[in-house]
């Protein structure tokens, strides 16, 4: 259960991808009644309202239409107009519980019977069909919050099962009644930058995973090619000055306990062996801003216009501008890149007979006539392009559109579902090098030296064979890589 006045991480994000209870505690609900009469109360008299009593965007300066229930279908309506494939059902769930945490500070105006439509939906796998192109970032995630908000009322498709229906058939086939917008309903569903939060959000829980990984999968590299790990001496990585580095060096030594130098090694290691602290300790302190970025982000209220009860107050404004997760998660695609770039040339170290420390080409048993993780290394390579290609800034790409209504924009959503896969993408990447540790590991014959490597090779060898015959690898590579996600999950420090 989440109780929707908590503060939101990125953990209930995850969970929000299966079916999940929201509770709504007495204060939160006192907050939504209170926000929601006051917004009637305002809109019973002479004060003007943004997208109640007017026309939207650029048409703010026209009325809007005379019936609350016409000016909701209003909104919604025009904004149905997104393009482009599915997005995920994990960042649609997790676009809905940040939606509630949103909207249950009180200040949007939701009336209550709306924001418990969101909670109903939760706790099934009800799940709406949207679009991922549409959203700008700026004035919220406009369409694809609007396709949420169509579904909510039995408009547009959604899944059930698993398996795509109308909504109207999913509504009642999950027991629930398709919901009425009235007042500012519809407007306090989709003016917000919940797309991008619960992207970014989700986003970051995978890299936090794989940032472990990364280390673990570093250290394995290390005992495995016999390297001494004087290159992680305390005082050497304090001199740095960066105490994340310092911090990253200090797990590496955790984990290379036991670890015995094979004594025929290079004087100084590739780099991306023995500069491994100072890479990830970077990343570490970019994924830590970034992260306080976007949790930041979880727990605010992104609408426009806000009400305060307690003031007499209606603040126009532009709580819905998604800078600050642009930002964070164009960042995050550099940091997944890096990462990415590490762990693709720790691979094509260790299937390079000459710098191997003896391993033969492609770890192969019988090179030529097996070509083991020859595969594996050329996806590798394809999937670090990509990565690579992704990393083009979507924060700065500002276009002016809306009659000019919108002339800044941020493209948070572009970069936060970027971010996503490149986090999913880090993930295969990880999972291809564990396939080639795995391999190493047997060919060696001895087991890993330092006790913590030898736990993960074992924890690996339960769901990777041996390749001592060629044969299709692509599901042990998705296979390690949920391994590892476990693995480093139960050993977080």
């Amino acid at each position: 259960m989440i109780q929707a006045g908590a503060v939101l991480t990125v953990d209930m994000l995850e969970a929000a991808a299966e079916p999940v209870k929201v509770s709504f505690e007495e204060e939160v609900a006192e907050r939504v009644r209170r926000g929601h009469a006051f917004v009637g109360e305002c809109l019973s008299g002479e004060r003007p309202v943004y997208g109640a009593t007017t026309g939207f965007g650029p048409l703010v300066t026209f009325d809007g239409r005379d019936s609350q229930e016409d000016q909701c279908d209003n909104v919604l309506q025009h904004l149905t107009a997104g393009q482009g494939a599915e997005l995920p059902p994990e960042v649609v769930r997790a676009t809905m519980l940040v939606r509630i945490r949103s909207l249950s500070r009180g200040l949007s105006g939701i009336s209550p019977a709306a924001l418990e439509m969101l909670s109903a939906v939760l706790q099934t796998d009800f799940t709406p069909v949207v679009p991922t192109l549409g959203s700008l970032g700026a004035s919220g995630d406009l369409v694809p919050l609007a396709y949420i908000a169509q579904s909510l009322r039995g408009v547009g498709d959604a899944r059930l099962g698993g398996r795509k229906m109308p909504a109207s058939a999913a509504l009642a086939q999950a027991g629930l009644e398709p919901l009425t917008f009235t007042g500012r309903d519809a407007l306090s569903m989709v003016n917000g930058t919940s797309v991008t939060s619960a992207a970014g959000g989700l986003a970051v829980a995978k890299l936090r995973r794989s940032f472990e990984s990364g280390l673990h999968l570093s250290a394995l590299l290390t005992d495995i090619l016999g390297a001494d790990g004087k290159f992680l001496a305390p005082s050497l990585l304090d001199a740095f000055g960066h105490p994340e580095t310092a911090g990253a060096g200090k797990r590496l030594r955790d984990l290379l306990q036991g670890s015995v130098p094979s004594g025929d090694r290079p004087l100084q290691e590739p780099y991306s062996v023995r500069c491994v602290p100072q890479l990830m300790g970077a990343a570490r302190c970019a994924l830590d801003w970034a992260g306080g970025v976007v949790e930041r982000d979880l727990n605010g209220v992104s609408d426009n216009p806000l009400f305060f009860p307690d003031e007499n107050l209606i603040a126009h404004g532009g709580n819905f501008f998604g800078q600050p997760s642009a930002f964070a998660t164009d960042m995050l695609s550099i940091v997944a890149t890096q990462m990415g770039n590490l762990a693709e040339r720790q691979l094509d170290l260790l299937v390079d007979p000459v710098r191997s420390n003896g391993l033969p080409p492609m770890l192969s048993p019988r090179p030529g006539a097996e070509h083991a993780v020859q595969g594996v290394q050329l996806v590798s390579t394809a999937i670090v392009a990509s990565m690579r290609r992704a990393c083009v800034p979507a924060s700065v790409q500002s276009i002016a559109t809306n009659l000019h209504n919108q002339d800044v924009v941020p493209f948070g959503t572009q970069a936060a579902l970027a971010a996503l896969e490149q986090a999913q993408n880090l993930r295969l990447l990880h999972g291809s090098l564990a396939v080639g540790l795995r391999q190493a590991a047997h060919l060696r014959k001895d087991r890993p030296t330092a006790w913590p490597c030898a736990d993960l090779v074992d924890a690996l060898a339960q769901v990777v064979a041996p390749i001592t015959q060629d044969r299709a690898l692509d599901a042990d590579v998705r296979a390690a890589a949920d391994v590892l996600d476990q693995f480093v999950a139960d050993r977080l420090p």
